[in-house]
């Protein structure tokens, strides 16, 4: 494999410009310019639901060297809107690989650059924050520099974006239970990464992985023994049918687990709000802070909005739910990294106990779940 050569520029909605070669497939594509910590799991990062919309700048500056495989996609296809590296590996070094990371992106559509400075293009983006951009390739790339700018800033806003209706499942899909069998999980489908759907099958769950257009009644068809809200793309702001739907499973107590997209809409299910972080959590390397048990855990995270709740003691939910506790934080910055409902069996989490890719301190997360879903049978059974 050799570098292109054709040129490729990306644009920020500030004016700034960052020539650099075409990457992926060629044209025009828009997006939150976002960069993202990890160094590695490229694969994982590109097919997670939650990047749709976004074009996802790496920091680490050699990608592609153990190329894609059929294995390890979090999703059916790729969802960034468009991909930023520095140095595409030359070759694919890895006995799993099936095709390069480049066949996939033109496969899949995807526009990107290689060969700029991320790190300038980083420290841009943690000094004003996450903005629009877009990158220009192909016929594109000869676009006049008031025209890229132009198309740039007349691309939407994050914020105000509701996206789960183009990254759900059109229909329910079913994994079965590993082992012993507990009962139906219904996970309404906001982006939901694979590795999800195994942690929860694996821990006896039957899961239905259901659309974002399901209703209350859709649920209680399959008398599920619980309810489980997923990660994905968007402003929680934006998804007021998602958290009033949220409402009706807790006024029928059914037990709750919700991570990233879903712990934002608890939140607001709950009576919070929520708003938009400067420039996100993307990354493997996060520290957090479980209050329940002291625990230091490092931790996963793809999130650009955040609950707005107090993160010191017991809290009365603004929306009638009874007490609620902040049970995981931030320890870079303090931000609401969990919520706990303590009069109902309900909690969540903002960052990834799925851990793909990622370190696994927080897949217990699972294992936390399943004993609060027995429980829940056990005492229901005991009536």
């Amino acid at each position: 494999m050799s570098f292109s050569t054709e040129p490729a520029v990306l644009v920020l909605e500030d004016g700034t410009r960052h020539p650099g070669r075409a990457y992926g497939a060629r044209g025009t594509t828009l997006g939150e310019v976002v960069f993202a910590t990890a160094m590695t799991g490229y694969q994982e990062t590109i097919t997670d639901p939650s990047y749709a919309g976004q074009i996802v700048l790496q920091t680490a500056p050699h990608i592609g060297n153990t190329g894609m495989n059929g294995e390890d996609h979090e999703s059916r296809r790729i969802w960034v809107s468009g991909y930023i590296v520095r140095d595409p590996s030359r070759i694919v070094s890895n006995w799993r690989a099936d095709h390069s990371l480049e066949d996939a992106l033109v496969r899949d559509g995807i526009v990107g650059i290689s060969g700029i400075d991320t790190r300038a293009v980083t420290r841009v983006l943690r000094s004003a924050g996450s903005m629009r951009g877009g990158v220009f390739s192909g016929e594109a790339a000869a676009l006049s520099d008031d025209e890229q700018l132009r198309i740039v800033r007349e691309a939407p806003q994050m914020a105000g974006q509701n996206l789960s209706s183009e990254v759900s499942v059109d229909a329910a899909e079913i994994t079965p239970a590993v082992g012993e069998r507990i009962g139906n999980l219904a996970i309404l489908d906001l982006g939901v990464k694979q590795a999800t759907v195994n942690n929860l099958a694996a821990r006896g769950f039957e899961v239905h992985v259901l659309p974002q257009s399901t209703t209350i009644a859709d649920i209680e068809a399959i008398d599920p023994v619980a309810v489980f809200y997923s990660n994905g793309p968007g402003d929680p702001a934006a998804s007021d049918r998602h958290v009033a739907l949220l409402r009706e499973v807790l006024d029928r107590k059914l037990p709750f687990f919700g991570i990233c997209f879903g712990n934002q809409l608890f939140g607001r299910a709950l009576g919070f709000g929520t708003y938009k972080l400067p420039f996100g959590h993307r990354g493997i390397n996060q520290p957090v802070l479980d209050k329940t048990t002291g625990r230091v855990e490092i931790t996963a995270h793809n999130h650009g909005f955040a609950v707005d709740a107090p993160v010191d003691g017991v809290i009365d939910s603004p929306s009638g739910y009874g007490r609620v506790e902040v049970s995981h934080v931030g320890l870079n910055d303090n931000v609401v990294e969990g919520l706990r409902a303590l009069d109902l069996p309900a909690f969540s989490v903002q960052y990834h106990p799925e851990a793909a890719a990622g370190p696994h301190d927080a897949n217990y997360l699972f294992d936390r779940f399943r004993d609060l879903v027995v429980a829940d049978i056990q005492k229901k059974a005991a009536k």
